[in-house]
């Protein structure tokens, strides 16, 4: 039989130098570890059911999978299951060392709205109400009804004779359906269970539209806790003026793409916003940038939003080992560029229905398996280690997987990053960059001095402002709180096998970049038990040192 050592070699040899930029189609194959060097090379396998986005089967057959058909192969016999439902508990206790599931367990206490109030509001008690202000005051109906009749009596009279405005959302239900928005409580019921939230009546207006961000996040891993987030993303407008004076007008008030397809202005060419209804991420932040904001401040707001929602379940997800969790965080910026937090979504959608999607989805998929190489070469040599140092568990897994099966052990191996976390949460010096032969993943920004500069929230003059110079227009975005390790990649650092202690996740990986852990500090507080409140008080500091940052650049500036 191999070694150990043979068979990753043999599996990164394989499987490395996949160049997207020079449209080279990558072919994933792997070796039985009984059969010797030269043996036939097997393709690695993906599953799917009716629910599987076409996308993502394009993309794993593009990049030389196989699909698993049942009546050719044993029912052991794949790599990956990518679905949009959930799995039972069974099957990721099931799962082989080989095969990886696209989904953790437990996971939709975060993505059914009413739970994930509930999850926010606990956390809210625990560490205190200021640190979750990314959570416009939420009522679960209808259990909180009586507190939401106090809070609406209550704004109603502070506001005297203005109106108080309030958004109603069905718990289950998803692409906006269901949602009214009101300002008079009169003849409303609650038979179901949904959630009331405070409506957020300043929203940025781009163009006088409304608009939402689609943030996708990663978690590899849970136990340690490992997030992941990706620098593209969507921007989805309402294709109406907004307007305040008629609440029931949903063209103007959501964003959902399902319901603005549908609108008839959806085709016509919207001043700023142009036709249809998304943007793309990037072109957002370009837009803000033309208007003197610091995108990479509200970048590095939007990561905490995400890190502070990931912790408010990660404890009390069970562990379970090759898995990942796709999700799409939908945030709303207001015209004091502070984000909320509106939903987060399982299995965010991915259809493709416009080019934007087009540029984004196909990518993501792409960059998500990456990611997922990158988490699984890490594991392996972790198992490497152990199995170098004689550990009996690794041995039997060894044996299990290799035990005459057509599909044996297959990591989804490229080579990863490990690098040297600082104290303070900023980049060590001595680090290994992910992929370097990548040319696809994202470059890191300078940190330029920008002018502090509300955007308008109305619609901006017809001859809009030049973007300053100190503004480029870039493709992508890194936020200052990534761990991207420009001096690694300058220096060309190569990877070497270390013991299990000094492996940490990797910084990048397409554009996915890693947010948690963010220094020494988190990593410690996440490896043996999940220490929240260490990990909260991390971040604070890190917060406090970035606004200090942004007010010493606002000071220079003037």
């Amino acid at each position: 039989m191999c070694s150990v050592y043979t068979v990753m070699r043999s599996s990164l040899l394989v499987l490395s130098g996949y160049n997207r930029a020079c449209n080279e189609k990558r072919r994933p194959y792997q070796m039985a570890e009984d059969e010797p060097p030269g043996a036939s090379l097997k393709p690695l396998v993906f599953r799917v059911d009716e629910t599987t986005p076409e996308v993502v089967q394009s993309v794993l057959l593009e990049r030389g999978w196989s699909k698993f058909d049942q009546q050719e192969r044993n029912m052991e016999d794949w790599n990956l299951y990518w679905r949009t439902s959930s799995f039972r508990m069974a099957e990721h206790v099931n799962v082989k060392p080989w095969q990886c599931l696209n989904h953790h367990p437990g996971t939709t206490r975060l993505t059914r709205k009413d739970l994930l109030a509930k999850h926010l509001r606990h956390m809210e008690r625990l560490y205190g109400a200021p640190l979750y202000e990314f959570l416009p005051a939420t009522f679960v109906m209808p259990s909180d009804y009586s507190k939401f009749v106090a809070e609406y009596f209550k704004e109603k009279q502070a506001l005297d004779a203005k109106l108080s405005y309030w958004i109603c959302k069905p718990a289950e239900l998803s692409r906006g359906r269901g949602i009214i928005i009101f300002s008079d409580i009169k003849n409303l019921i609650f038979a179901d269970t949904c959630i009331i939230q405070k409506y957020i009546c300043n929203p940025l207006l781009v163009g006088r539209y409304k608009c939402d961000l689609r943030v996708y996040v990663c978690v590899t891993g849970f136990k340690p806790l490992t997030i992941y987030i990706y620098q593209e993303g969507l921007v989805r407008f309402a294709t109406e003026k907004f307007d305040l004076g008629n609440l029931q007008n949903s063209y103007a008030h959501l964003t959902n793409s399902s319901i603005n397809r549908s609108g008839a202005s959806y085709e016509k060419i919207k001043e700023v916003v142009g036709s249809g209804c998304k943007w793309t991420l990037s072109r957002f932040f370009s837009y803000l940038r033309s208007w003197d904001v610091d995108d990479l401040l509200l970048w590095q707001k939007i990561n905490r939003v995400v890190i502070l929602t990931v912790l408010a379940i990660a404890p009390s997800v069970p562990f379970a080992a090759n898995c990942f969790e796709l999700l799409g965080f939908d945030i709303l910026i207001d015209d004091n560029l502070k984000p909320w937090l509106l939903e987060v979504n399982y299995s965010p959608g991915l259809s493709l229905d416009c080019s934007a999607d087009v540029s984004v989805k196909r990518r993501l998929i792409h960059d998500t398996i990456e990611l997922m190489h990158l988490h699984s070469l890490r594991n392996e040599r972790k198992e490497s280690c152990s199995a170098a140092n004689g550990s009996p568990g690794v041995s039997l897994a060894r044996k299990d997987r290799g035990r005459g099966r057509d599909l044996p052990h297959e990591s989804f191996s490229k080579p990863g990053s490990r690098r040297a976390f600082s104290k303070d949460g900023t980049p060590g010096e001595k680090g290994v960059t992910a992929c370097p032969e990548n040319q696809h993943t994202c470059q890191p920004r300078a940190v330029l001095s920008r002018q502090e500069v509300r955007p308008p929230t109305r619609e901006p003059p017809k001859a809009k402002p030049k973007a300053r110079a100190r503004h480029p227009a870039l493709k992508t975005l890194i936020p200052r709180v990534s761990l991207i390790q420009a001096r690694g990649r300058e220096k060309g650092l190569s990877l070497c096998v270390q013991p299990d202690s000094s492996w940490v996740p990797g910084p990048q990986a397409g554009n996915f970049v890693l947010i948690f852990p963010f220094n020494e500090a988190t990593f410690g507080a996440s490896r043996n038990g999940l220490n929240v409140r260490r990990i909260i008080q991390e971040l604070q500091k890190l917060t406090h040192k970035q606004c200090s940052q942004a007010a010493e650049e606002k000071t220079k500036r003037k």
